[in-house]
This record gives structure tokens, sequence and C-alpha cells, in this order.
């Protein structure tokens, strides 16, 4: 029996069964002309399957001597996956990994271990003011990968599978569904979708995947006659066959989920485990800063600066 993610388990009685198990807002805050909005983990919801955080970066606009500079800085037990609607933005790890993040495309880079990386608008032939908008995804890993070796994969937007139709383009990013399954390698059963619809378009949700999310990104859906905005969150209950509705504007909406781990996890700065002491373990790597012989390493090419544990 897998466990219940919910912070607060409660099981519904017969008068309190909906189809939608958390409606979740975000949390919005500045970072100095770029908001992010925070979905999860939320203070009734932990984790979508395996999915433990999810901000919606922007929308923004970035001036070419001005944009995202997130300076090196570590992770361990968890995956990382920025996806872009608009933008570029420069990754580099200490694996040696230096690619763009751009839109549509999968960039997926898998911390185990430990893995050091930095993320910046850094173009030097951006002449022009830049739109940015975009979703910073973690997933937490399985107990028995957390320790695993680092690894990053990327995968073209023409490598992804693309399903169209109905008034609907889907595009999957990760995992599996509807038939379909992207290339990038997983740990753990899921899916994560780009869904855009028209407006009146339908589409499913998976029902082979044990927990179920969908955030709206643009415009509006319906689900049993309610609709929901953009900026919202609805988790679904286990089981129930779902289907939505796009809104009179049309919507774009990201789905997700899958198998639900096998407990809760540690979230402390940008580090995910299972139990504290594998977090305390982390912090004191970083603190010690042994570049060469240590835990962390920084990135090749981008190694003059860093985070420092806060």
């Amino acid at each position: 029996m897998s466990w219940n993610p919910a912070l607060d388990p409660h099981c519904p009685t017969r008068d309190e069964v909906d189809a939608i198990d958390t409606l979740i807002l975000p949390r919005a805050r500045d970072l100095g002309g770029f908001e992010v909005r925070r979905a999860l983990p939320a203070p009734k919801r932990q984790m979508v399957g395996p999915f433990i955080f999810f901000d919606q970066m922007g929308p923004a606009e970035f001036l070419p001597t001005r944009g995202m500079d997130v300076r090196p800085h570590p992770h361990i037990g968890l995956a990382t996956i920025s996806y872009l609607f608009r933008g570029r933005m420069h990754h580099r790890d200490s694996l040696g990994t230096d690619a763009w993040i751009e839109p549509g495309a999968v960039n997926w880079m898998v911390a185990g271990e430990g893995i050091t990386h930095s993320e910046r608008t850094d173009d030097k032939t951006q002449v022009d003011p830049m739109p940015f908008f975009g979703i910073q995804t973690w997933v937490a890993l399985p107990k028995d990968h957390e320790d695993r070796a680092p690894l990053f994969q990327h995968a073209g937007v023409g490598e992804l599978p693309f399903l169209e139709g109905e008034g609907k383009q889907v595009r999957l990013v990760l995992g599996d569904a509807w038939g379909a399954r992207a290339p990038v390698e997983t740990d753990s059963e899921m899916f994560y979708a780009d869904a855009v619809l028209e407006a009146g378009a339908a589409i499913p949700l998976p029902d082979d995947h044990e927990d179920r999310g969908v955030y709206v990104v643009e415009g509006s859906v319906s689900q049993a006659g309610t609709s929901y905005e953009a900026g919202q969150m609805m988790v679904f209950r286990p089981g129930d066959r779902v289907s939505l509705k796009a809104g009179p504007q049309g919507a774009r909406v990201m789905l997700l989920g899958g198998a639900t781990l096998e407990g809760p996890r540690y979230i402390w700065w940008n580090f995910v485990a299972s139990s504290k002491e594998r977090i305390e373990e982390a912090k004191e790597a970083w603190r010690r800063g042994d570049w060469e012989n240590g835990r962390f390493h920084l990135p090749p090419g981008d190694d003059a600066e860093f985070i420092p544990l806060p």
C-alpha cells in the first residue's frame, strides 16, 4: 500500500467525496521584477506523485543586462526540470554540462548523491528585451535511488511525443501517458505533459497513474461544472475518470503525477531526502567547501562564485 501524500491525511466520508482532492492556490513572491508562484509543496499537499516542488517563473521580460542570475548551488535526492514556454536559460553543472534550456525541450538533471549547477540568462548576443515564462519542477527520488550517481539528459522539442487533434496539442515531457512515452529515463513511474487547448476542447487525465494533478498556466478549465483559472492547481482523487474542458478563451495546462513514494520527504533549502541525517550530511559537505575532494564540485566554467549555505 502506498503512502498518502497529503501532509494532513484525512479519509473523506461519503458526503465529502469529490473528484478534486485538493485545490492549491500558489504563494507568490517578487524576486525583484520577477514573480514566482509556488504550488508545491503546499500546506495540505507535499507531493503529487513524485513531484515535490512546482514553481511558475514569470511571465517577465528580461533586459539584456538584467535577468536570472542564479549562482552555483547544490542539490541532493531529486531530479530537476525547467520547462520553458518563452525565453532561454543557461545551465551549467558539476558534471561538465554546458547547455541552454529552450522552449519545449527537456533538460533533466538528476542530483542523486549530489550535484551543483547554475542557471543564468547570460546570452552575450541578447540586445533586445527577452520574454521569459516557464515552470520549474523537482521530482523526489525513490529511497533506493537517493544515492545514485548524478546524471544530465537532454531531449529536444522534436524528440518528445506530440499528440494533436480535436482542439488539443499535447507534448509529453516526462514518463508515459495516453499510450505514448517520453524518451528521458526516470527512476519512478510518472507523467508530465504540456497541453494547449482550444476553447471548449476537452482532455482526459491519464487513468493509469495513481496520483494526478493539473496546473492551469493560461486561460481556464472546468471540471464537474466548476471553473478553475490560471494559477490554480487541482489534485484529483485516485481512480476517478476525469476530463477537463477549456474555457471560452482556451487554456494551457501542465498535467503531472505518477506513483506515490514510500513516505514523505524532508526539504531544506535545495536538498530533498528521506531522512534528516541525509540533509545534515549535505549541509556539512557544502559548508566545508572542499570542491576538489569533497562531495560537491563547482561547475567547470562557472566556478568563480557560489551561493553559501543559508
